[in-house]
């Protein structure tokens, strides 16, 4: 039992310095951080642009206008930014690289559980850009123009209650990644499958239309469904649409997802490795 707990706190403690060193690489990248920044930035004030026009002219039968309006829009737009930063959208590259290639073999030599170690890769991954690029957002959105600028949260409550739910996005979308790594290890039909399986969760997030603008017969099985937790939930408290007392099932359903990503990439990744191939000689 005492060598199960060593062994446990040994493995976090690699964990948590792989995390911390490749989230020190990622900043490296301080070009790149800001023409992305830039690039997220033109892009909410385009679809800032696109919602004015359509909330100015468009006409209310479905009442979609009352469902949110303008001002709580151009919030939402500009924490989506924020928020898009740390969702998978592609499989991590140097893990990638390792499936690819048949590096597999050397990352199972090391002394560490291969889930957490590359859990732990992909969530430095996510981090770095959320920090560096994100803030540059967020500040952008603060400095704006009123009718463009990012409205502060409804009250203290909501904006601790929108951290705590942050922190859950951010566990949420790493353990979605990894399930998308643990299915594209040894199999040979190529990036496509894979791509639209996190596009998916893009779509279903909030990052291009927000989730209560869709069909209001819709509306249950959009916040019940997983990827509301990257992006939908946590502005939903930050705007006071979910509050401590409303919305606290809200956190309940992202870690509910969380334990079933885990649990379904940790069991596929398991299955994985006991046929994956290891090229070379």
């Amino acid at each position: 039992m005492t060598e199960k707990i060593i062994d446990r706190v040994f493995m976090l403690r690699a964990c948590f310095s792989l995390f911390r060193i490749k989230t020190a690489e990622s900043f490296q990248y301080r070009l790149a951080g800001i023409a992305g920044a830039i690039t997220s930035i033109i892009y909410a004030v385009i679809e800032i642009l696109v919602y004015g026009i359509f909330y100015k002219y468009a006409e209310n039968s479905a009442g979609l206008l009352t469902a949110m309006g303008l001002r709580q829009v151009v919030t939402y737009i500009w924490l989506a930014q924020f928020l898009f930063l740390m969702q998978p959208m592609s499989v991590d590259g140097e893990i990638l690289g390792k499936i690819t290639n048949g590096d597999v073999g050397i990352e199972l030599c090391r002394p560490l559980d291969l889930y957490f170690h590359w859990f732990a890769k992909i969530a430095a991954g996510r981090l770095s850009p959320l920090i560096w690029r994100g803030s540059a957002v967020l500040l952008a959105g603060i400095l704006m123009p009123p009718s463009y600028r990012l409205a502060l949260p409804v009250s203290p409550s909501g904006f601790l209650l929108m951290l705590v739910s942050l922190f859950s996005a951010f566990l949420l979308c790493t353990s979605y990644g990894m399930l998308a790594c643990a299915i594209r290890l040894n199999i040979n039909w190529g990036e496509g499958p894979v791509y639209m399986i996190l596009l998916i969760g893009g779509v279903l997030s909030g990052s291009y239309l927000p989730l209560v603008l869709w069909p209001d017969m819709m509306q249950k099985f959009l916040v019940l469904q997983p990827f509301a937790g990257y992006l939908d939930i946590p502005v939903r408290f930050y705007l006071g649409i979910l509050t401590a007392e409303n919305g606290l099932w809200a956190i309940g359903v992202q870690l509910f997802w969380i334990l079933v990503f885990i649990a379904a990439g940790r069991s596929l990744m398991n299955r994985r490795l006991k046929n994956v191939i290891v090229q070379g000689g």
